[in-house]
């Protein structure tokens, strides 16, 4: 296994171009299984999970060409339904969460699907049950087979209907509405996801020939059609890696630009940041992040400690909560950290402890970070990667720190982030890749 080695303590500067988004192209991925036609998607990341679920799709018979540094042309014409009772699928499926997502897709164009109990992160509790309760009022029958963790669902005439939704789930929204686009009559989703992905998956459908209305807010209307075509379609940029190079630059006093960021698309991610101090420019679409000697975290206009939370979208992103705790170490000033949705995301702190940071875990879902204004800096120890947000978490506060760190299961952070280390070096960051 592969571990990195950096030497902190280094100014960086330079500029950077964030990666396609991760969590937007395992939702387009599983898309391209409606239709027969060529879907043709630019600004592919070329990280461990996405490129696992590419594997999937040419193991199930979709035609998958590479036709750029960044960009596939793929074909549905030929899926090999028999594929998905086959040991293989089992593997390849049960690694990777998004896999979950291909469900949707199956069921309109196929009437079937199945799916062993997807992998991921270990952040806590991830339940699908929005997945299939939104299938199954649409017509589908749905099955678990609890001994081999199998799940399944069968439809053959899926029909539209109303339905609100127990959670605003991401994936469980990409799912139901990619199944909806092809049911007979009208399907109504309130309290469906409504993120930057979420948006723009519908507008790919609907360039596809879907007619999907609402796209942006909580309350989709989708009218069935009897197929779909092909398209070509063009990733945002990774709102968490930008968030990332963000908060990197920082807690290493480094003046970073980076470019092309869809600060459109960005919700209050930027203000969060400013919220802890941070000090950066919008000049146009790119972000450029001064070289922050101090940062102070605001409070409350009552004086009281400023809380950071997350919550569904608009609302912040629960996988930045991990950079922004780290940023808040070296800041003057204390924030109460809360993780609403995922219980086990903060237990990476103790790594943070170790390094000389300030923070108290109330429980599961909290913890106080005092800041040390720079007057201690965190010193280099040996860590391991728990999940991707952790693990980029942890190189940030390295690369920040006193002395030399290493961080060993880095293929958590390469399913997450793109040639990762090359990029960091072409700003001036000490680090490398060794097994």
């Amino acid at each position: 296994m592969a571990v990195f080695k950096i030497e902190g303590g280094h100014r960086l500067k330079g500029e950077i171009i964030p990666q396609g988004a991760k969590n937007e192209a395992l939702q387009i991925l599983c898309a391209v299984l409606l239709t027969p036609d060529t879907v043709t998607i630019h600004k592919i990341p070329h990280i461990r999970d996405v490129l696992k679920l590419i594997e999937l799709l040419k193991d199930m018979g979709v035609e998958v060409k590479q036709t750029g540094e960044e960009s596939y042309t793929f074909a549905a014409k030929n899926v090999d339904i028999s594929y998905l009772e086959t040991a293989g699928f089992a593997k390849q499926a049960a690694a990777l969460r998004g896999s979950i997502m291909i469900l949707g897709p199956l069921l309109a164009r196929y009437g079937k699907g199945r799916i062993p109990m997807p992998g991921g992160d270990k952040i806590g509790r991830r339940r699908l049950d929005t997945h299939f309760i939104g299938l199954q009022k649409l017509g589908a029958h749905f099955h678990y087979d609890a001994i081999n963790s199998f799940y399944s669902v069968e439809g053959e005439k899926l029909k539209g209907t109303y339905m609100l939704m127990d959670e605003a789930s991401v994936t469980g929204t990409a799912n139901i509405i990619m199944a909806a686009t092809m049911a007979e009559g009208k399907t109504t989703i309130y309290n469906a996801a409504c993120e930057p992905y979420i948006q723009q998956l519908c507008n790919m459908l609907n360039r596809m020939g879907a007619k999907i209305s609402g796209i942006g807010s909580n309350l989709l209307y989708i009218e069935g059609v009897s197929s779909l075509t092909g398209t070509e379609h063009t990733m945002l940029p990774d709102m968490i890696e930008i968030g990332s190079f963000i908060g990197m630059a920082a807690m290493t006093r480094s003046d970073i630009v980076i470019k092309g960021a869809r600060v459109d698309m960005l919700g209050i991610i930027p203000e969060t940041f400013r919220k802890l101090g941070v000090n950066f420019d919008i000049e146009g679409d790119d972000i450029h992040v001064h070289s922050n000697d101090h940062y102070e975290i605001e409070t409350f206009i009552d004086g009281s400690i400023m809380t950071i939370a997350d919550a569904i979208w608009p609302g912040l992103t629960p996988d930045l909560l991990s950079i922004i705790l780290v940023v808040a170490t070296q800041a003057k000033g204390t924030v109460l950290i809360h993780q609403k949705m995922f219980e086990s995301r903060l237990f990476f702190v103790d790594k943070l402890i170790d390094m000389g940071a300030q923070i108290i875990l109330c429980d599961p879902h909290r913890a106080t970070v005092i800041g040390l204004d720079r007057k201690q800096p965190l010193r280099g120890v040996a860590m391991s990667s728990p999940d991707i947000r952790a693990g980029v978490s942890l190189l940030i506060a390295a690369l920040s720190a006193e002395g030399s760190s290493t961080i060993s299961n880095i293929e958590q952070i390469d399913r997450g982030y793109q040639f990762i280390e090359k990029r960091l070096k072409a700003l001036g960051a000490k680090i490398e890749r060794e097994e």
